[in-house]
């Protein structure tokens, strides 16, 4: 490969984002006409029986003349899923360690039916459904 070829390839600028099992990677990149163009890459994890695992990618490409279209686009359906459903990440909900905040209503009754649900799913595998 020339060199033109690897500095073609080179990022110019680069942020990772780590977010649970997946990682997302930010880089500026250069086009043979030597200006900007920005990838986003999500990379993924997955887990093999034996052990071994390997990496799922998928990337865009995001031109400069698309930019201001696509800013638009995903801050109204970001602001859209926040108004719908508010802020709060309902996944954490399926974590080992959350902690449901329990009314000052709660019955005797509302107890003991936790408290058999909890025992009888205590011999269960915890599924992250991520990896089906």
């Amino acid at each position: 490969m020339s060199d033109k070829n690897l500095m073609d390839q080179e990022e110019i600028y680069s942020k990772v984002l780590r977010a649970g099992r997946r990682t997302y990677f930010f880089d500026v990149r250069s086009t043979k006409a030597g200006d900007y163009y920005l990838t986003v890459t999500e990379s993924k994890k997955f887990t093999h029986d034996d052990g071994s695992f390997h990496y799922k990618k998928h990337k865009i490409y995001l031109y400069k003349e698309d930019f201001t279209s696509f800013q638009e686009i995903l801050n109204e359906m970001m602001g859209y899923i926040v108004d719908e459903k508010g802020s709060e990440v309902i996944s954490e909900r399926h974590q080992k360690d959350f902690k449901k905040e329990e009314s000052e209503e709660t019955s005797t009754e509302n107890i003991k039916t936790e408290d058999t649900i909890e025992a009888s799913t205590e011999s269960f595998t915890d599924v992250d459904f991520d990896d089906i």
